[in-house]
């Protein structure tokens, strides 16, 4: 199963994509969820904390900088932009790159 959560900004999108992906997880399912919002606060949602959530966005902001090597799977992806977050629950910030070349 696939959800995503789109609107307009300020609507509560980050906590409704956090409560479902809680709940989700707490039944049994395996959730990835991905925080593609230009201010990633998913993780706070999550309940992964403040420090956490900036680990994750350094280093999405690393790659872009050209600081930090590309991952070529899906795995690497997950592990190097990923954490582990309450009830269970994966996630990946997957914010927009904004040096579509970073080397």
């Amino acid at each position: 199963m696939k959800i995503a959560v789109a609107g307009k900004g300020g609507v509560g999108k980050t906590v409704v994509s956090g409560t479902v992906a809680r709940a989700l997880a707490r039944s049994g399912q395996r959730v990835l969820a991905l925080d593609g919002d230009v201010n990633p606060m998913l993780g706070i949602s999550l309940g992964v904390g403040p420090e956490e959530t900036d680990r994750l966005v350094a280093a999405r902001q690393a790659l872009d900088a050209g600081e930090l090597e590309h991952e070529p799977t899906a795995e690497g992806l997950v592990a190097t932009f990923g954490t582990e977050a309450p009830d269970g629950v994966r996630l990946v910030v997957v914010s927009r790159i904004d040096n579509a070349d970073p080397g």
